[in-house]
């Protein structure tokens, strides 16, 4: 009997999370129709996805989407490649950590939209202060994890490459690069999500095209299901991006992956 429950959980435990929003969104759409929730505010799901529909058969969303992306993209491959770099450096060097992680402990904790304001002063109004924005809530999470990743790995591994002889780039190529990929994964993980939130603030405050934007005109319009029609397209775009890196980080660092088993 133990080994047919244990076997039916298995089975279900993957469709858990569908039936539970599944039924969530049974209970809201009743709610809504049944006037027990407010239909301005919280209108039904089912209206909620005809307007996402409308919304891309119109054409109204992709200008959008598109402008969303190229400012997330940019900004993280500036940001995110810096942290990465210069983690990897403070990690591998004590020297460089001693020098750059007090600046690093002060900088990370100020929350990156209150300094916009000074951004925008410095880099002008237009797109280049929202890539800024962006590239800043993407370097501190992929610094910090890079570090930390290297700075996990044995110092066996070192005195080995030292005895050997091996160059720094022999170094880097076979010990600190491929043995912190799974600190890696985690900090681009991060980065991406904190830069997704900072351009959607900064599309919130100072942007003519973006999905902040849709939320900020929804709202002053109160054209809610637009609203919440944005609010699913960003969540579907976070899911399918973390869903993307988690796939490459299973084929990029697969022992990672077995060893997460195992402690499971």
């Amino acid at each position: 009997m133990r080994m047919t429950g244990e076997r039916l959980w298995l089975r279900l435990e993957p469709w858990l999370p569908i039936l539970i929003v599944g039924l969530g969104l049974i209970g809201w759409e009743t709610a809504s129709r049944a006037g027990l929730l407010s239909p301005l505010f919280f209108p039904p799901p089912t209206k909620i996805l005809n307007t996402l529909l409308q919304m891309i058969i119109n054409g109204k969303l992709l200008p959008h989407l598109s402008a969303t992306l190229s400012r997330l993209a940019i900004g993280f491959s500036i940001g995110g490649l810096s942290g990465l770099v210069l983690g990897l450096g403070m990690g591998w060097s004590p020297r460089l950590r001693t020098v750059v992680d007090p600046l690093i402990a002060a900088l990370h904790p100020i929350p990156k939209i209150a300094i916009f304001p000074l951004i925008m002063i410095i880099f002008g109004i237009g797109e280049a202060s929202k890539v800024v924005a962006i590239a800043i809530a993407a370097f501190f999470p992929m610094l910090i994890n890079c570090m930390s990743g290297v700075r996990q790995l044995n110092p066996v591994y070192f005195e080995v490459t030292e005895n050997y002889g091996a160059s720094a780039w022999k170094t880097f190529s076979r010990v600190v690069f491929p043995g912190s990929l799974p600190s890696i994964f985690t900090g681009v993980r991060l980065a991406v999500n904190m830069a997704m939130v900072i351009a959607i603030a900064v599309e919130l405050l100072a942007a003519k095209e973006g999905l902040g934007v849709i939320i900020w005109f929804s709202w002053q319009t109160l054209r809610i299901e637009e609203l919440y029609a944005s609010l699913i397209v960003i969540g579907v775009l976070g899911f399918g991006i973390n869903l993307a890196i988690q796939s490459i980080s299973r084929k990029l660092a697969p022992w990672q992956v077995e060893q997460s088993e195992r402690q499971e």
